[in-house]
């Protein structure tokens, strides 16, 4: 039986995360996408796919990228899931 899901693709921003200290600012964009896609997707189970990790980790924790491109997808059971989007 095939899940039923609803994706989106979001542009998050990461601005937030400059107002932290330099040395936390990769967490702290870390949990800033958490947080967006809880909100807009109205759950609080949300697992993240390595590739976003990797990306924002890319510069190192002190320089995380100013926006992201990430592919939500909402399971049945409430989850969901995120990866990198690619470019288009």
């Amino acid at each position: 039986m095939a899940e039923e899901m609803k994706e989106h693709i979001y542009i998050i921003p990461l601005r937030d995360a400059r107002r932290m200290p330099r040395w936390k600012r990769a967490n702290g964009a870390i949990k800033d996408i958490r947080k967006y896609l809880a909100k807009h997707m109205k759950t609080e189970d949300v697992k993240l796919d390595k590739t976003i990790n990797e990306k924002v980790w890319s510069r190192g924790a002190e320089k995380p990228p100013s926006k992201i491109r990430v592919r939500a997808m909402k399971m049945e059971d409430g989850q969901v899931q995120a990866e990198l989007a690619l470019e288009s």
